[in-house]
């Protein structure tokens, strides 16, 4: 297989990405990780006319790790993201969503900025960020703006990104005190995409009980599906109240009422896992 004809552009800087990205507009594509826009490009499942990678632009390799939370960059690769120190004491759910992605050989390539940016709702990263509140930094011609994972993911593969925007960092925000989090998934073999899945994160009230949980589903939507969950002396509410949000479908690897079903049992999983992390 090979990808169509295009126009190719390296870009040093922001600046002169984000004018090449102003008059390409709807023609152009980003390329950091490839991880998931090369396949689109062989199968010619997307034909732009000009791809415009910006692995020689300076400044957008950085992940930093703060007490507000974690902010990374465009070109940061999901590798490097994983083995920040900090990550499991400022942000543990973005490890645990980390090592479910794929396989080393895509994370030492595959970038988080680029992940959150294809908006593929069976993706992890697009979970944690909807679930945590966080938020993706843009430029553009005219400057930039910031926008709310609750605004971001619009579709399947489609986010609120507009031609001649450029994604240059995403921040997760930390954890709140005495909370835990997790990450559940079920998949036909290790390193492929989630059958189902859900992340979880649990903060304690004064008494050591859960006082506020949610969780969000991977791959039974058109978007991360966000969920408050309620505790009752346990988690079967919970469930419930899962399999109602949900809009899973039909397709070769599972039915929309496996999926259903799945979802659930794991919501009470992630759940129960987070609360435990909490508790230690």
């Amino acid at each position: 297989m090979k990808p169509p004809a295009f126009d190719y552009h390296a870009p040093a800087g922001v600046d002169e990405a984000v004018e090449i990205l102003a008059e390409a507009g709807a023609e152009a594509k980003i390329l950091a990780g490839g991880q998931s826009l090369i396949p689109l490009l062989n199968m010619r499942l997307v034909t732009p006319g000009h791809i415009v990678d910006v692995n020689r632009v300076a400044g957008l390799g950085f992940v930093e790790a703060g007490p507000d939370g974690v902010r990374v960059g465009a070109l940061a690769r999901h590798s490097q993201v994983e083995r920040l120190p900090e990550l499991r004491r400022v942000q543990p759910l973005l490890g645990q969503a980390l090592r479910l992605v794929a396989h080393p050989v895509i994370r030492n390539r595959g970038t988080v900025v680029g992940s959150i940016a294809h908006a593929d709702p069976a993706a992890e990263l697009p979970a944690v960020l909807a679930l945590l509140g966080g938020s993706v930094q843009t430029r553009h011609a005219a400057g930039g703006r910031t926008i709310p994972a609750a605004e971001f993911f619009v579709g399947p593969l489609e986010s609120a990104l507009e031609p001649g925007e450029l994604a240059v960092s995403v921040f997760f925000p930390a954890l709140p005190p005495r909370s835990g989090t997790a990450f559940a998934e079920t998949a036909r073999r290790h390193g492929d995409y989630a059958i189902a899945g859900v992340a979880a994160l649990v903060t304690l009230g004064p008494d050591g009980e859960p006082e506020r949980a949610a969780v969000a589903c991977v791959g039974v939507g058109p978007v991360p599906i966000v969920v408050e969950t309620p505790y009752r002396a346990g988690w079967d509410g919970a469930a419930e109240a899962v399999a109602a949000a949900i809009e899973p479908e039909d397709d070769i690897h599972a039915t929309a009422a496996y999926r259903r079903h799945l979802t659930g049992v794991l919501a009470v999983r992630a759940l129960g896992q987070a609360t435990e992390e909490a508790r230690g």
